[in-house]
């Protein structure tokens, strides 16, 4: 009934196999896609992965695979400035509306555990989010993107949904609903609903936020996020400074081969 699209399953354990011990079920991670942004996801994939202590199961939102199984049919509206600024909102739909998920934006880079925001989570909470308090100076983005101000802003850029309590968000719904009642959660009953990622550690707003003096083991940020546009783009290529250089030497890393 989900379009063809089956909710994630726990895998089955098999007869005589790990049955001793409780297997970690992989994280769900669903990344926002934008095909000017395909550096940007692909660095960010690598990163996650490689700092994690638990599997994880990582789902880009590309844009005309939804559009194929009849799940998003919205026109591209002229405040939105990336390919996934509505998909996100189809993740507990792709999750069956059970279980919880990670959805973040692709212009992000890990460096940290993404467990340990995993072991965040709260039952009592619909939704869970960095709440930044960013009212953006300039007007324009990335690629000249627009760049629009309203409360909540960069929320919904990171967020682990607990997705039975986000069956509000119906196929119908998400492909009718405006952009600010769904980045302003009006699809919840209440704020009360949305609860904090805590520690200061997660969605580290470049160029926005003060810039990290400390690294990550000493208490510096584990998930950068180029808002303004990042590295990935011709003209942007120092954006965050030391932070440009670092998402270089990931991209590096990832794309080394075995000598």
């Amino acid at each position: 009934s989900h379009f063809g699209l089956g909710a994630w399953q726990p895998p089955t354990l098999l007869p005589g196999i790990c049955n001793t011990s409780v297997m970690a079920l992989p994280i769900p991670i669903y990344i926002g896609y934008d095909p000017r942004e395909r550096a940007a996801t692909n660095v960010l994939i690598d990163s996650l992965y490689q700092h994690s202590s638990l599997p994880l199961a990582i789902t880009p939102l590309v844009t005309p695979q939804l559009e194929g199984q009849g799940l998003f049919r919205r026109q591209r509206d002229p405040k939105q400035s990336t390919a996934f600024s509505f998909t996100r909102f189809l993740v507990p739909q792709l999750m069956g509306y059970q279980g919880w998920a990670i959805f973040m934006d692709c212009d992000m880079l890990c460096r940290g555990d993404i467990a340990e925001l995993w072991a965040q989570r709260d039952e009592q909470m619909a939704v869970m989010c960095v709440k930044h308090e960013h009212v953006p100076g300039e007007t324009v983005k990335f690629m000249g993107e627009v760049q629009s101000a309203y409360p909540k802003k960069n929320w919904s850029s990171l967020m682990m949904l607990n997705c039975s309590r986000c069956t509000a968000l119906t196929v119908d719904y998400v492909n009718t609903a405006t952009g600010l009642d769904l980045h302003r959660f009006h699809w919840l009953s209440g704020d009360h609903e949305i609860g904090a990622i805590e520690g200061g550690l997660w969605n580290h707003l470049v160029d926005v936020q003060a810039a990290p003096d400390a690294s990550v083991g000493q208490g510096g940020p584990h998930l950068l996020h180029w808002t303004l546009g990042g590295p990935w783009f011709r003209d942007q290529r120092t954006m965050g400074g030391v932070l440009a250089a670092e998402w270089f030497s990931a991209r590096d890393d990832a794309m080394k081969l075995w000598d």
